[in-house]
C-alpha cells in the first residue's frame, strides 16, 4: 500500500513538472543589423521582430510606459590584451498610452516625440530604428577592424517599483534579443 502511494505521488509530481507545456516569453529577433558610413559618422541600420505579450499590452494601455533600449558596443580586438572597448552607445524608446486621447506616444531618447493611433505604429520606432549615429568618424581608427555587438531589450529598470518586482518573477516581462555580433572595417579615408 505504501509503495502504491509513493508511485502515485511520484507520477503526479512528474505530471506537474514535465507534463505542462512551458510558457516562454516572446523574444526579440534581429532581422538584420549593420553599420553604415555617412559623411561624418557611422550609423546603425537594424530591424527587430517581436510581439508584445498580452500582459505587456495591458500594462501599456493602463498608462504605464514601456522603455525599449537598443545597445551597440564597438570593440577593437587586440592580440596582446583584452579587447579595447572603444564605444558603447544606446538608444531608448519610451512608449506610453494616453487614456484620454486614446493615442500612443513614442519618444526617442526623451527628445523626439510623436503620437500614433495604434500600438504597432508606435512600436515601429523600436522594430525599425532610424539610422542613428553610433560613432563619429574621428572616434574610430582609419582602416581598423572592429567587433560590433547589437541587441535590443525591454528595460524593466525604468518601470515603477511594483512592476519591477513582477518583472523579476514573470517570464512575460523578459523581452530581449541575444547579442548579434559582426565585424566592421572603418573607412580608410
Amino acid at each position: 500500500m505504501q509503495r502504491l502511494i509513493h508511485l502515485l505521488l511520484f507520477s503526479m509530481l512528474s505530471c506537474l513538472l514535465f507534463g505542462q507545456p512551458s510558457a516562454h516569453a516572446s523574444s526579440i529577433e534581429i532581422s538584420y543589423a549593420r553599420i553604415e558610413s555617412s559623411d561624418d559618422s557611422y550609423r546603425l541600420a537594424a530591424s527587430f521582430n517581436f510581439e508584445l505579450t498580452h500582459e505587456l499590452e495591458n500594462v501599456i494601455t493602463s498608462g504605464i510606459p514601456l522603455y525599449f533600449v537598443t545597445e551597440v558596443e564597438i570593440t577593437r580586438p587586440r592580440w596582446y590584451w583584452f579587447d579595447e572597448k572603444t564605444i558603447t552607445n544606446e538608444q531608448t524608446v519610451r512608449i506610453s498610452y494616453n487614456v484620454v486621447t486614446r493615442q500612443y506616444r513614442a519618444s526617442v531618447n526623451g527628445n523626439f516625440a510623436q503620437n500614433y493611433k495604434d500600438l504597432d505604429e508606435a512600436l515601429s520606432l523600436v522594430r525599425h530604428p532610424s539610422r542613428w549615429m553610433v560613432a563619429e568618424k574621428t572616434s574610430l581608427s582609419r582602416g581598423a577592424t572592429y567587433n560590433i555587438a547589437v541587441r535590443s531589450r525591454l528595460d524593466t529598470n525604468q518601470l515603477p517599483k511594483p512592476f519591477q518586482f513582477n518583472a523579476l518573477n514573470n517570464s512575460d516581462w523578459r523581452l530581449s534579443s541575444d547579442w548579434k555580433r559582426m565585424t566592421f572595417k572603418a573607412d580608410e579615408k
